[in-house]
């Protein structure tokens, strides 16, 4: 009954409102976009009744332009189409802006999942002090990550703010001036973005939303759960930063670009903290608090504006403590509350306001090694093996300039590690405190890192880094226990984690081990790898933080966020929940102040909910744990023998987008990892690999090998084994609906025409019969009539964006085979596939 209501109410307010502002997008006078939106249905019906009908993207698009247009020259049809595509993007903008003004209608502040919901159940339950207890030490951190997985110029999302807005209050002489501007907007980046761009474009959110949705939030979980003697930590929630400090892969990001992103960040906070005290100032104009605060905004103006000045977070405390004192003493405490809400937020932000990570990859840090060792002892890289170098190194008192190495690489490596000081020092410690490494497998990785900042100058109490492995890879994952394992009893390094209050921060990245291992193998690695590190960490009294390199789709971690960490059960640290949000996750998850706000919320309290409130479906017994493995390895085989297919690599190549993405201007990173010319799997970014599958609606990552394994037990006649898992498991059902997610975004119609293709036809059908197989066990499984049958609004919203995009894929597809027959002017069709990549991305937003 209650899902009958919000579908009813999602009717009302975001589908009726986007046909009625979506009537009047199209009357609008775009620039040679004139009658687009009466052309644009008859293309949609087109594509709807072909693909059925089994015609391909080329007959659909051609047969459109016969009925439906008079137009003849390749010349103007291309037009037409460049046209259409304009008119999508914008269409999609539209309903993205209509579904972020109805979020608080359509959630309510005691949902599930909310912080007055696990109040209440914790009231009725008695377990309100052992919730009290876990916040005194839980945190979770949101990382924003530079991933290109947004489309969107910053412009455009200045509109999409300011549109959701116009929409909220239905202002329609508002809406149509934003729609026009809309129309006129370019949404193609001219140029490819520097990092420091994209960093400035998230520190666009860290200012006009986090800065109010995270500090209203801890004001809320204050008022719900403080009391007399027990104040919620100011760290339980936190901000993590990789724009500017995440060099791995990305040649553009050097030791200056990090420096600026980390000084932009601490001039960001102080413009926030200086606004939001003109507010304060406002309300305490006694005597005495006055002159204090007078002094403490012309101060952050002279650190905001002045180089040479700078104030700390300790300082602004302080004098916001003095101001409260003579406030108590000789003003009854008026308005006191706004006083200890500007407190909170400098105690919550500092003067860093997200924490920026550096990152590298392990093998740029081994060269490095070598050209150092070489330096060194005059002797070559390879007179020594990795472990022998970092013996030699520790006990060298040779103190390294970066100027004295001709590689660019070793150069800038020194330069960033010798900046960490320069940035503790100006943004405080929070500021910059882990150096990350990704394809960390060996114990060597870790240590390179530590022994490069002592031969940067840094005495041993001075390494105030938390160095942070990635394991991301099958390999990397299986070897994750032993590496830890031997960096704890190593004496060096004991001694470093003892300064850093044998506290171990771990990342594990769901992206590249789903593209190395397959959605289910991949997500069972991650579980028990960290069941070990977990009680290897225990072993040795180190206290254990999970970093989890999460991405939007389920194909690279994402799905139901809440749902997948309410699941972990009692072998699992939960000490701090922590995961990278990126691209079109950070706009539909946490764009704007609500939905952040309800999204903090989530991830918070299913941190806590999994400590306090017991249940047997977190944990699993033996005969689970053996029943996972065994669908874990059978549809890893599966999805192995994909990979190992002669065509997997040249169908990607060839029949998808993956060469493309590489060439729009979304991000400053090249889209793999290797320099040479040919394509290698391992080389392929998670992002472009993942993407490329959904643009081709095949979702592949997302479910491949799923139901040939759950297929595979059923013929062995053990499916109510199965059955009796997704029932009494949260972990394995929150899985399954994950990939019940991906397939529902699957239309394999779109892609019909590649069954008879002489080269790929057999492997389409090998991917398609899989995804038929996948979506019949799931639905017997799960005693569903349809994916996504438990989230109505998710279906219902996706339902809408597909239709939105349908027109959008027929064209992309129509160039693509175009290149493919090598047919009219390549490079027309090429921007063809780049532009519509846009809109089909920023359309998926129904991933998180």
């Amino acid at each position: 009954m209650l899902n009958d209501q919000k579908i009813e109410k999602f009717r009302q307010i975001v589908e009726n409102k986007f046909q009625i502002y979506n009537s009047l997008f199209m009357s609008l006078p775009y620039d040679k976009m004139t009658n687009i939106g009466m052309l644009l249905p008859f293309l949609y019906e087109e594509s709807r009744e072909g693909y059925q009908l089994g015609k391909s993207p080329e007959d659909i698009v051609e047969e459109f332009f016969q009925k439906h247009t008079d137009l003849e020259t390749e010349e103007q049809k291309t037009e037409l189409l460049f046209k259409i595509i304009q008119y999508i993007e914008r269409q999609v903008v539209l309903f993205d802006s209509i579904e972020d003004a109805a979020f608080q209608q359509l959630h309510h502040e005691t949902d599930t999942g909310t912080i007055l919901n696990m109040y209440d159940r914790a009231t009725q339950e008695y377990h309100l002090t052992a919730i009290r207890k876990k916040m005194d030490d839980f945190a979770i951190k949101i990382v924003f990550t530079a991933h290109p997985t947004q489309f969107y110029p910053n412009a455009v999302q200045r509109i999409i703010h300011d549109l959701r807005d116009a929409i909220i209050h239905d202002s329609v002489t508002q809406i149509d001036t934003l729609l026009q501007q809309l129309g006129k907007t370019p949404f193609v980046n001219k140029e490819r973005p520097t990092p420091l761009d994209e960093a400035m474009s998230i520190i666009y959110y860290l200012r006009y939303v986090y800065y109010q949705s995270i500090g209203e939030l801890y004001k809320k979980i204050k008022q719900v759960f403080g009391t007399s003697n027990f104040t919620p930590n100011p760290d339980i929630i936190q901000l993590g930063f990789w724009p500017g400090g995440d060099r791995d892969g990305n040649p553009f990001v050097t030791a200056d670009i990090t420096l600026q992103v980390a000084e932009e960040l601490r001039i960001s906070i102080l413009k926030d903290y200086y606004g939001h005290l003109k507010i304060v100032r406002r309300r305490l104009s006694f005597r005495g608090v006055s002159d204090i605060l007078d002094t403490l905004s012309k101060t952050i103006y002279a650190a905001i504006f002045q180089k040479e000045i700078k104030i700390s977070a300790d300082e602004i405390i302080s004098q916001l403590n003095e101001a409260e004192k003579i406030l108590v003493e000789e003003h009854n405490g008026l308005f006191r509350d706004v006083i200890d809400d500007y407190r909170d937020r400098v105690r919550i932000f500092g003067t860093h306001f997200a924490t920026l990570d550096i990152r590298q990859d392990s093998r740029i840090h081994q060269k490095v090694m070598d050209d150092i060792y070489t330096k060194v002892s005059g002797l070559p890289a390879d007179a020594k093996t990795p472990d022998e170098k970092i013996e030699f190194l520790l006990s060298s008192s040779a103190t390294l300039n970066p100027g004295d190495f001709e590689d660019e690489m070793t150069c800038e490596t020194l330069k960033s590690i010798y900046n960490i000081r320069k940035i503790q020092d100006n943004n405080g410690e929070r500021g910059m405190h882990r150096y990350i490494i990704s394809n960390s497998d060996e114990v060597k990785d870790v240590m390179n890192v530590y022994v490069m900042m002592r031969l940067c100058g840094y005495a041993e109490h001075e390494i105030n880094i938390d160095i942070v492995p990635l394991f991301e890879t099958m390999e990397g994952l299986d070897k994750s226990e032993e590496v830890m394992k031997t960096l704890y009893n190593d004496p060096v390094y004991q001694k470093h984690l003892k300064k850093r209050h044998n506290k171990q921060i771990i990342m594990l990245g769901f992206s590249d081990g789903t593209k190395d291992g397959g959605y289910l193998k991949a997500n069972w690695q991650i579980y028990t790898s960290k069941e070990k590190l977990t009680k290897i960490s225990e072993d040795n009294d180190v206290k254990v933080i999970f970093f989890d390199g999460r991405g939007g789709p389920p194909a690279r971690g994402g799905g139901k966020t809440h749902d997948f960490y309410a699941s972990q059960g009692n072998t699992i640290a939960n000490n701090q929940i922590e995961l990278t949000i990126q691209g079109q996750t950070i706009t539909s998850v946490f764009g704007n102040k609500d939905q952040a706000k309800f999204n903090f919320e989530q991830l918070l309290t299913a941190g806590i909910e999994n400590d306090v409130f017991k249940s047997h479906k977190k944990d699993l017994d033996k005969h689970e744990r053996q029943l996972i493995t065994e669908l874990a390895d059978i549809s890893y085989k599966k999805y192995s023998d994909l990979k190992a297919h002669p065509m997997f690599v040249p169908y990607l190549q060839e029949m998808s987008t993956l060469e493309y993405y590489g060439r729009t201007n979304i991000g400053s990173r090249p889209s793999k990892r290797g320099a040479g010319s040919e394509l290698k799997f391992e080389d392929l970014r998670a992002i472009p690999f993942v993407g490329s599958w959904a643009q081709l609606k095949q979702n592949v990552p997302g479910f491949f090998g799923f139901g040939f394994a759950l297929k595979s037990l059923k013929d062995q006649g053990r499916f109510d084994e199965v059955e009796a898992l997704y029932k009494g498991s949260d972990f394995f059902k929150t899985l399954v609906l994950n990939s019940m997610m991906s397939m529902n975004k699957t239309y394999f119609p779109l892609t019909y025409y590649m069954r008879n293709n002489p080269k790929f036809g057999e492997f389409w059908n090998v991917l398609f019969s899989e995804f038929e197989l996948s979506k019949e066990m799931m639905l017997e499984l799960t005693g569903y009539k349809i994916l996504m049958q438990e989230e109505p609004l998710n279906r219902k919203s996706v339902k809408i964006r597909e239709k939105i995009v349908l027109p959008l894929l027929s064209i992309q597809q129509y160039a693509l085979i175009k290149l493919q027959k090598n047919e009219g002017d390549r490079d027309t069709y090429e921007k063809l596939v780049m532009r519509s990549l846009f809109g089909n991305i920023n359309a998926s937003r129904n991933s998180a």
